[in-house]
């Protein structure tokens, strides 16, 4: 025959029912289908021939596996050829070439080659462009026993490295090994030996002159503080929520108090509005009408609107106080001899002197009493503001 295939496996699931599965590859014999179980954890039983399965070859396409019981669900079913390593083929001198049997030599030598390459599939391989070495080891059992399988420092296949090595508390004037594991007994942290050395100084180890040839495994110094810290947060936490209890009753008793003086507020508020809109209102007339000092005479009020009549302003460079007459500014001045007739009709004496009063730093003089009256409004003063208003 000849090899077409090159399937030397099948695998399927078992389900509790099904108890035929079917191979399709070629056997020379049916010693040389191997069955195996896998149970869902994983543990591998090769199965008997006649006692827990039977074969139904059909030659080079395949055949039947069929159980005696239904492989359970959950379970794998792997049917693996697995041909003998014999030659059984035999050429005799001068013999007519025995042409079938020579083939049937080639397709079992076939047969192993493929086995022989489904195991290497599944071997741990370098890849092409990689290279090793070696990718033997010498080391016994007892070498190898609580050790793994790693690379060294240069990329080589390495079985003397431990998992780690507990050497208990650490010790000065001690020989460590890469990989040896103590305990620093001043903080309780764990620490792995990462460079050979005999140790010196003492503990803490994060200050020991041979610190950087160790690495912490176990921070229990700094777990021990975060549990205190912890503890000392849930007392600080249950005290704040029995003060916050307290608080929650102080303010419950506030809340009456503080809606009655925002009401309070609030009336205040309305109140001082008002009374700003007063003042504003009232700072405005003013404005209105005392334009303030000026260097020279305005064409507008302060509010930027006309001029009216009688408005006033101080004109800062001539120191003067000057009116608005409705057309143009006239300057109020102060006479040291003003005089104020009343008509010759009006001979009641005293009667323009009992109309008058005199101000600050202001004299009023009567002469031609009850006839031709005279007044003179003398400034004794020296701001002619005063004799101004009081004329006015």
């Amino acid at each position: 025959m000849t090899v077409s295939s090159t399937t030397v496996k099948n695998s399927f699931s078992g389900d509790g029912s099904t108890t035929e599965f079917t191979y399709t590859f070629p056997i020379n014999s049916t010693a040389e289908l191997k069955v195996i179980e896998r149970s869902s954890l994983g543990a591998e039983t090769v199965k008997s021939l006649s006692s827990d399965y039977s074969v139904s070859d059909n030659g080079s396409s395949g055949g039947t596996v069929t159980f005696g019981s239904a492989p359970a669900s959950g379970t794998s079913i792997i049917l693996l050829r697995d041909t003998n390593l014999t030659q059984d083929t035999d050429y005799v001198a001068n013999d007519p070439f025995p042409a079938e049997s020579h083939e049937t030599a080639l397709d079992k030598l076939t047969l192993q080659q493929q086995e022989i390459q489904e195991e290497v599939n599944r071997s741990l391989k370098i890849s092409r462009t990689n290279t090793m070495t070696s990718t033997e080891f010498t080391n016994s059992a007892t070498d190898r026993a609580s050790k793994i399988l790693a690379f060294d420092s240069s990329g080589e296949l390495s079985v003397t490295q431990e998992l780690g090595s507990f050497k208990g508390n650490w010790a000065a004037s001690t020989t460590y090994v890469i990989r040896d594991i103590v305990k620093d007994t001043s903080t309780n942290n764990i620490f792995i030996a990462v460079t050979a050395h005999t140790s010196s100084g003492s503990q803490p180890l994060t200050t020991n002159t041979d610190s950087a040839k160790w690495s912490l495994l176990v921070d229990a110094a700094s777990a021990t503080t975060s549990a205190s810290a912890a503890a000392t947060s849930a007392t600080a936490a249950a005290s704040s929520a029995t003060a916050a209890a307290s608080s929650a009753s102080t303010a419950s008793g506030h809340k009456d108090t503080a809606t009655t003086k925002a009401s309070e507020a609030a009336s205040s508020a309305t109140a001082a509005a008002s009374s700003a809109t007063s003042a504003a209102s009232s700072l405005d007339t003013f404005d209105d009408t005392y334009l303030g000092a000026k260097s020279s005479d305005p064409t507008q009020d302060n509010d930027g609107d006309a001029l009216a009549a009688g408005m006033l302003y101080t004109n800062t460079s001539s120191g003067v106080l000057k009116f608005y007459t409705g057309s143009a500014w006239q300057t109020i001045t102060a006479d040291t001899d003003v005089k104020v007739s009343v008509s010759s009709n009006d001979t009641t004496p005293n009667f323009l002197l009992s109309k008058l009063t005199a101000g600050t730093n202001i004299s009023i003089a009567e002469t031609n009493d009850g006839s031709n009256e005279t007044i003179t409004i003398t400034n004794t003063g020296e701001d002619p503001t005063a004799l101004a208003i009081a004329l006015g």
